[in-house]
């Protein structure tokens, strides 16, 4: 069986590797193919990928290339953790934010539009590649942002995808954590979009711990939520909606407070990274090193591996479990149309994942979904067609731009301006 990973010299890659290696009898891997324009990283992936293989005893071959087509030929599945303009357009796209008074993260509000903007059309490509060289694999996505990309090829492709988050898999392993039992035995009442979801109910072996669980989790917001004034937002939320509240969900509900700690920083979160991924290849380069180094968890993605292959071997071995995903919405959540992205609790099988059929979301968090959704499926036109109407509507939506047509418009401008090498040229028209 052959696992393409498209962005292969990602810092993220011995990581999800790392986790293939216990998995090998349920998931018979025979080739890991690492693809990536750029050459000097992938190789340096590659060549610690094999040194990885070789302390497991060599259970599969490992391939480097620049060559999408060759990537993807007879691949049976396809990962994506691609990030068009590499790291440095994160950082413009965090500071052009803060120029506009706004929040810059890379998935949520200018930060996510530009990045949305930029690697669509290269998801796309990746797509119509896999139509033609590998119509049966499977495209696993754990792009940001996540959810509008799955969007894109539901909306776009023939493929067959899903797109993948720690953030799920995370509180999974929170909640075990506190109170015991198996992955299995959690269940999520989670409903929502990528980066934008609530959990209304947890339960261990069927018993609801919903309760117990808010109010550990509230317990420990000092851990999550640095800034007072963030952590007290989010409690506040949580007591008065009696749910949890996704990490991401501070960026809407303590707008104010997130962007005074961003302005108190020295260095972006994407400068950060930079540094971090900087020390990071200088470990993978190390002749001696076969195992991932323990610096690699500063970069985040915690249990990234731990979602990716969960997810595959229910696919390949046809489990019917339960998992929380990024996949089409048909009907799973009232109100919202069939072909969107939702991230919701599915039954993975042979056929990819089927979402499961939610209660509506009440109204004080299906308003905030609603607005979204309709600003990422704007956002996917723009993308596709580079059409810069479409992209203005777009951020005419989103609660996190400037709440200004004329500033919009401005922003839009620049965005588009510095992202220009990226961008479809039709938005130049």
């Amino acid at each position: 069986m052959k696992l393409t990973v498209v962005g292969g010299g990602s810092s993220y890659t011995p990581e999800l590797l790392d986790g293939l290696f216990s998995r090998l009898d349920v998931i018979p891997v025979s080739e890991v193919w690492l693809m990536d324009r750029n050459r000097e990283r992938v190789g340096d992936n590659a060549a610690f990928a094999q040194r990885m293989a070789a302390r497991h005893g060599n259970p599969f071959t490992v391939h480097a290339t620049a060559d999408l087509e060759e990537a993807v030929a007879d691949a049976r599945y396809v990962i994506t953790q691609i990030r068009v303009g590499q790291m440095q357009a994160r950082i413009e796209d965090e500071k052009l934010g803060l120029r506009y008074g706004i929040i810059g993260q890379e998935t949520t509000g200018v930060g996510g539009f530009a990045c949305a903007l930029r690697t669509i059309p290269r998801i796309l490509d990746i797509a119509r590649a896999m139509e033609t060289l590998c119509p049966d694999a499977f495209l696993i996505n754990f792009t940001n942002p996540a959810g509008i990309n799955t969007e894109a090829v539901i909306r776009h492709s023939r493929i067959r995808t899903v797109g993948l988050c720690n953030v799920p898999i995370g509180m999974i392993m929170e909640v075990v954590k506190h109170f015991g039992g198996a992955v299995e035995d959690i269940e999520l009442d989670y409903v929502g979009l990528n980066h934008l979801s609530w959990v209304r109910g947890f339960k261990k072996a069927g018993q609801d711990i919903t309760r117990a669980v808010l109010a550990k989790f509230i317990e420990h917001a000092r851990e999550e939520w640095e800034h007072e004034g963030t952590r007290n937002n989010m409690i506040l939320a949580m007591q008065s909606l009696g749910m949890f509240c996704n990490y991401y969900l501070q960026y809407f509900y303590s707008t104010e407070t997130v962007l005074e700690t961003l302005r108190s920083k020295e260095k972006t979160r994407g400068e950060e990274v930079l540094e971090i991924e900087q020390r990071l290849f200088e470990k993978y380069r190390d002749p001696q090193l076969a195992e991932k180094p323990e610096e690699l968890g500063k970069r985040g993605g915690a249990h990234y591996s731990t979602a990716a292959f969960h997810l595959i071997d229910a696919i390949e071995n046809d489990r019917r479990s339960r998992q929380i995903v990024c996949c089409r919405n048909n009907g799973a959540i009232p109100t919202f149309d069939d072909d969107v992205s939702v991230e919701v609790p599915a039954e993975i099988g042979r056929d990819g994942a089927l979402a499961v059929p939610q209660a509506a979301p009440e109204p004080p968090i299906r308003g905030l979904m609603q607005v979204v959704k309709a600003y990422e499926t704007m956002t996917v036109e723009a993308a596709v067609t580079g059409d810069r109407e479409a992209a203005f509507q777009a951020m005419l939506l989103n609660p996190l731009m400037p709440r200004h047509a004329g500033k919009c418009r401005a922003l839009l401008d620049e965005l588009l301006a510095i992202n220009k090498p990226h961008l479809m040229g039709t938005f130049f028209q």
